[in-house]
């Protein structure tokens, strides 16, 4: 075949590059108007994730003018939801709003997650939350250096909402910090935790704000601490974990919005645009102040940057404490 002149590729490179920069304007007109936007939450109804995504779904969907679907997908530790969403086209039609845990910590945990940890890319730190460390009066823990003291003079026990949860992260690595030591005992969740913190079948527990603090204000658990970097809006006498003799310590979880690997990049930033409108509108940081949940949005650099230092984190503590699952 005899080669075109140079100046016919030259033209036929312009007229492809053309093409290309007009096609991602038009993709994103065109999109959404196929069908409805579906989120898919890997938690069930009535949790954090759940309660903090339904209003800013509300204001997504009358800012893109397309139905957007709240979809709950709960079951092994998120992985169900998020194998889903990873297994989906990357058309835009698709997306994941999830606890960071799902993309930090389960895929040094899972010996096998239902799809590959790359398929699916964070783009939004949406929302910060932290946990709350409370005790039963029984034990008589007033502070966090009572309880890493009397750890280190008799068993103490603590509970969570499961294996690889929040609560279980965060007192490990509290644990690991302080040098210290107190037996576990998972629960099927965070009521089932609270129900035997009540009983005084186990001692303490690192659970959420609103789960635990209506108990405090009852005097039926000790509040000893929080475990972010800043103090929580529900509870602001309550200390953090760093003011309370550990200074670098910090515990706090992320909500995450991500999607498949491969969305393109105008729809990704038209939807990204709509998100962190709805998340950063006062009356919806308000809403979710009162779940202990604090709003954020980001853009994709900061998302993923979090993401990875996260899982470097929180890798590094699961193999430490040689938490694995099937």
């Amino acid at each position: 075949m005899t080669r075109p002149p140079h100046r016919a590729w030259m033209r036929a490179a312009v007229a492809l590059a053309a093409a290309v920069l007009c096609a991602a304007p038009a993709q994103a007109q065109e999109w959404p108007k196929a069908r409805p936007i579906r989120i898919v939450v890997p938690n069930p109804p009535a949790g954090p994730s759940d309660i903090s995504l339904r209003p800013v779904a509300a204001a997504m969907q009358a800012a893109l003018g397309q139905a957007v679907v709240v979809d709950n997908r709960p079951g092994a530790n998120g992985n169900i939801g998020a194998a889903e969403v990873a297994r989906s086209a990357p058309d835009g039609y698709t997306w994941l709003w999830t606890m960071d845990a799902v993309l930090t910590v389960n895929p040094h945990v899972y010996r096998s997650l239902g799809y590959k940890a790359d398929a699916l890319e964070p783009l939004v730190v949406a929302a910060r939350f932290s946990q709350t460390l409370v005790c039963g009066p029984a034990t008589g823990l007033k502070t966090v250096r009572d309880m890493i003291a009397a750890s280190k003079t008799r068993e103490l026990t603590y509970a969570s909402g499961g294996a690889g949860s929040p609560g279980h992260l965060v007192m490990e690595s509290l644990l690991a910090t302080a040098g210290a030591k107190m037996v576990h005992v998972p629960y099927k969740g965070p009521a089932p935790a609270m129900q035997d913190l009540l009983g005084g079948q186990v001692d303490c527990g690192f659970l959420a704000g609103p789960t635990v603090l209506p108990q405090v204000q009852g005097g039926k658990l000790l509040a000893l601490a929080t475990s972010g970097k800043t103090r929580s809006a529900l509870a602001p006498e309550l200390p953090t974990i760093a003011e309370s003799g550990f200074p670098e310590f910090d515990g706090t979880f992320s909500i995450l919005l991500a999607a498949p690997r491969g969305v393109p990049a105008a729809v990704q930033q038209r939807f990204i645009e709509a998100m962190n409108e709805a998340i950063r509108a006062p009356a919806q940081k308000e809403r979710a102040r009162a779940q202990d949940i604090e709003m954020v949005g980001s853009t994709v650099a900061e998302a993923q940057a979090r993401t990875r230092a996260l899982s470097a984190q929180w890798g590094a503590l699961v193999r430490k404490i040689q938490l694995t699952s099937d």
